[in-house]
């Protein structure tokens, strides 16, 4: 089996606050997104939102049986984290379809959201989210074209290679290159936990060097390989590290709990978004902190 390529890094909990706004929620923020001031990220949890039991408490799926009225509260906790700007979600699934958000259309929270299983844009003021439990929220960041990403991938998502069809799209609407591009991979299904007993039958031959002990899956390897075979720098990706299904007391776990919720993970830019697009340095932004999904996650 590959070892995970890229660094492993813990997100760093935030304190309750983003920038001027009031955030009722705690989240998570990926260290190495943190140096730049134009863009928001944040990895929030299953804590401090309106659900009951067993979509207890921040689930932000429509989908799963959840009270709606708890869904849209819970919801309006994220926006009101990014200072109520425009959130961004799709309806996920499993597939490879990318889709561009622009700056005055496109899936909202309060709208029918469009179908796809990864969103990019360069808009300022628009948020992308994300809804996982156990899959991986990918976040993709082209400082020098001010574009983001944030995709669903799951095991089929690997196995249609959805990373690298988010990048070539980066490259064909904004010209990002992907050596410049900064990437996360967001909690989710760990290789201690990823066991495929069927996996000759859904999972590509080509894929199989990635089974471990017990047909279990190393899908954060993966990931990295895909990225890499795009373009992207190792030393630019990091892994979450956290695997969901262990952590069930911090995210929701379709595996551990087949009726459960989905947890955030949202990227975007500011709509005040300062300085001159730039080609920064490969270590310039590593090993800096951020204590709000506002300032330079």
């Amino acid at each position: 089996m590959k070892s995970t390529a890229g660094n492993t890094a813990l997100t760093r909990e935030s304190e309750p606050d983003i920038g001027q706004h009031a955030c009722s929620v705690t989240f998570d923020v990926f260290p190495h997104l943190a140096g730049f001031p134009e863009l928001q990220h944040a990895v929030f949890t299953r804590k401090g939102g309106n659900s009951t039991a067993p979509f207890d408490s921040l689930n932000v799926s429509f989908g799963v049986g959840d009270e709606s009225d708890a869904v849209a509260r819970n919801r309006e906790l994220l926006k009101v984290c990014f200072g109520n700007a425009k959130l961004v979600y799709c309806r996920q699934v499993h597939g490879d379809r990318v889709v561009r958000v622009p700056s005055a259309a496109g899936p909202t929270g309060d709208g029918r959201p469009t179908v796809g299983d990864a969103l990019i844009t360069d808009a300022p003021g628009t948020v992308l989210v994300i809804q996982v439990a156990d899959c991986q929220a990918v976040l993709l960041y082209d400082p020098v074209n001010r574009a983001v990403a944030n995709i669903h991938s799951g095991w089929r998502g690997s196995a249609v290679d959805i990373i690298g069809r988010t990048v070539a799209a980066m490259s064909r609407h904004f010209g990002t290159n992907p050596q410049d591009l900064h990437a996360a991979i967001g909690p989710s299904l760990g290789p201690c936990c990823a066991e495929f007993v069927n996996y000759r039958t859904e999972i590509p031959r080509q894929y199989w060097s990635y089974r471990g002990a017990g047909d279990r899956f190393d899908f954060w390897s993966l990931s990295c390989d895909q990225m890499r075979a795009a373009g992207i720098p190792t030393q630019r990706i990091q892994t979450d590290g956290r695997c969901t299904r262990c952590r069930t007391d911090r995210f929701f776990s379709y595996r551990a709990a087949k009726t459960t919720g989905r947890f955030a993970v949202a990227i975007g830019l500011r709509r005040n978004g300062s300085g001159r697009r730039h080609r920064p340095v490969a270590s310039a932004h590593a090993g800096r902190r951020s204590r709000q999904p506002g300032r330079g996650s």
